[in-house]
């Protein structure tokens, strides 16, 4: 049976805290906190339901949903202008060079510089998907999703797109980095900084980090050794966002070291190779077909699923059962990238 992407609400709470629960922890997006959660589906619920199409401080959350079971396969999240509550803080890897004349030597140095540069940017995250699901296509639907809603309301969005992911934790959960950085300074274990930030907001790195640059050689190796490297988990998303054409441009997230992933908007991949179309027929799509990700609808409206289609002249044939998980009539406009 087809699984649909729509926008999540009030009633996926139970659903959403399940997943929260199940990310094994340094998922700030989805943190396992019901009343943090509950506030987060409102939000998004207020966000669907905006109808000025301009930028705002919006954050979308979408639900993948099995249409045989009603049951919620996984989850993903935009946001419209990050840094707008809060600063959006990031590490800079920026390289200084010396000279000693005395010595002729030259010496590059490679820093830490606490930075708000991403501030105003959209951001996609939040993706978490049923370890079940991860064989079936619906991992990149997922993904793709969020850059068609994107495209159909780009109006809302910036003009720059990052991704953040996770980065690298030992087998009880705690970062080498955060032990390296940011634990020196916040006498916190990472889970507890991390849990913090995700349910009351990062002003207390404000409040507390020092804001002189930190001199990369004076770190320990275990910290250098996972900087700018993804959790294993999160290395096929890097794989899906380096696909799409996003590159690591030298931005870590403060707390575990993960690589921050950036891209000017228009030039995602599925964006810029998205077509719209009139549906022509409802139809099995038959031999020759091929396998599209097709999204419909306006805001609160928006659905998008995997289908079968097939072309007639300058309209798209989809197969019967995508076409009832989207709720499309013949005649009606979709938008469709191949997969």
């Amino acid at each position: 049976m087809t699984s649909v992407l729509r926008p999540a609400g009030p009633k996926d709470l139970p659903a959403i805290y399940e997943m929260a629960k199940s990310t094994g922890g340094g998922f700030t997006n989805l943190p396992p906190d019901r009343e943090k959660l509950a506030e987060k589906l409102a939000g998004a619920s207020a966000a669907f339901a905006r109808e000025e199409d301009a930028i705002g401080d919006d954050k979308f959350m979408f639900v993948l949903e099995d249409r045989s079971t009603g049951q919620a396969q996984g989850s993903c999240q935009i946001f419209s202008k990050i840094g707008s509550t809060w600063p959006f803080y990031s590490y800079r890897i920026d390289a200084f060079t010396q000279y000693s004349s005395e010595l002729d030597r030259t010496i590059r140095s490679e820093l830490l510089t606490l930075c708000t540069d991403h501030s105003g940017c959209s951001e996609v995250g939040g993706l978490y998907l049923h370890a079940g699901e991860r064989s079936t296509g619906n991992g990149a639907l997922l993904a793709r999703s969020r850059y068609l809603f994107i495209r159909m309301h780009r109006e809302r969005f910036a003009e720059r797109t990052i991704a953040e992911l996770r980065g690298v934790a030992d087998e009880g959960g705690e970062s080498p980095f955060w032990d390296g950085v940011g634990g020196r300074f916040f006498g916190m274990k990472f889970h507890e900084a991390d849990d913090f930030n995700a349910v009351h907001g990062n002003q207390f790195i404000a409040d507390l980090m020092p804001k002189t640059p930190i001199y990369k050689a004076m770190l320990a190796e275990s910290a250098l050794h996972v900087l700018g490297v993804p959790h294993v988990s999160g290395r096929p998303a890097m794989r899906m966002l380096a696909k799409e054409g996003f590159i690591f441009d030298k931005y870590v997230d403060i707390f575990d070291g993960g690589p921050t992933m950036t891209i000017a908007t228009d030039e995602i991949a599925t964006i810029r190779d998205a077509r719209e179309q009139v549906l022509a027929d409802i139809a099995d799509p038959g031999n020759g077909a091929a396998r599209n990700i097709v999204a419909t609808g306006r805001l609160a409206g928006f659905r998008c699923c995997l289908a079968q289609v097939s072309y007639i002249d300058d309209g798209l044939v989809i197969d019967p059962a995508a076409a009832e998980a989207l709720g499309i009539a013949i005649g009606d406009r979709v938008t469709h990238v191949a997969r």
